[in-house]
């Protein structure tokens, strides 16, 4: 595999670890930077969602005690039930959705085009939550309900979108619920584990006869530079969002978007 391969690669890698986790959509940026590269096709389309597990096993290593401590005390804590039992309840929906339509959202959705008129109206969607000032009510991801969870899935499944962003979705539903800036924030980063390593690995099955061995310096090094930097841009946007509206995001998604659209015309 030639070195600009391996660069295409890391740049990707790069690109997938700083958005993933902050609501600007990994997967709209994705696809216009490999369109812009060039990487085209099934084996590129794959490519992109693989390094995506890269950035969500980022989440996995910065929360790794807490998570273990969920896990093992389950059984005798009903508060690490409840958490389990939220964040299966919030997968439900995306999941459930994506994997029916998932072939067609991936041949007709994955466009430029798509993702520009998601941008915008994601920021728009932004900019109209943040002007509701919705009334804190949950401060803590512990102190989440069962039904609130639902509600953030169903949120979710707007991500199915390209364009849309996940972490946006299920970010912005949550403050729109009553969560802190930062229990939605945190809240969808343990959501995304689930979800975004379900639909990696269902992705790899389905598209195994599209890929060989020579794909995999490729993918590897995608995937190392998405975990590195996503691991950054975790705890540096959990320290953003604490003194912060999500306005900023909104405001760069709706000029990203507005030039994509003149560009795309």
């Amino acid at each position: 595999m030639s070195v600009e391969a391996l660069a295409r690669a890391a740049v990707l890698g790069l690109l997938e670890g700083v958005t993933e986790f902050i609501p600007v959509s990994s997967t709209g940026h994705l696809i216009l930077a490999s369109s812009w590269l060039g990487q085209t096709g099934e084996a590129a389309k794959t490519f992109d969602i693989f390094i995506q597990l890269g950035a969500i096993l980022a989440v996995v290593w910065l929360y790794r005690d807490r998570l273990t401590s969920v896990v093992t005390r389950a059984s005798t804590d009903a508060e690490s039930r409840r958490f389990l039992l939220n964040i299966g309840i919030a997968s439900l929906p995306a999941a459930c959705l994506g994997l029916l339509a998932h072939d067609w959202i991936k041949a007709r959705l994955f466009t430029p085009i798509v993702v520009a008129v998601a941008l915008v109206t994601g920021g728009v969607a932004i900019l109209l939550i943040e002007r509701m000032r919705p009334r804190e009510r949950v401060p803590e991801v512990r102190d989440v309900q069962p039904i609130t969870a639902l509600g953030i899935g169903l949120a979710q499944v707007l991500s199915l979108i390209p364009g849309t962003s996940r972490s946006g979705a299920t970010i912005m539903g949550g403050y729109a619920l009553g969560l802190s800036r930062r229990a939605a924030t945190e809240f969808s980063f343990f959501l995304s584990i689930p979800v975004m390593i379900a639909a990696t690995v269902f992705d790899l099955l389905e598209s195994r006869a599209a890929l060989s061995a020579a794909d995999a310096p490729a993918f590897a090094v995608g995937f190392v530079v998405a975990f590195v930097s996503a691991v950054v841009v975790v705890k540096a946007f959990l320290g953003f969002v604490a003194r912060h509206s999500f306005a900023a995001f909104a405001w760069y998604r709706i000029a990203l978007g507005l030039i994509l659209l003149v560009l795309l015309r």
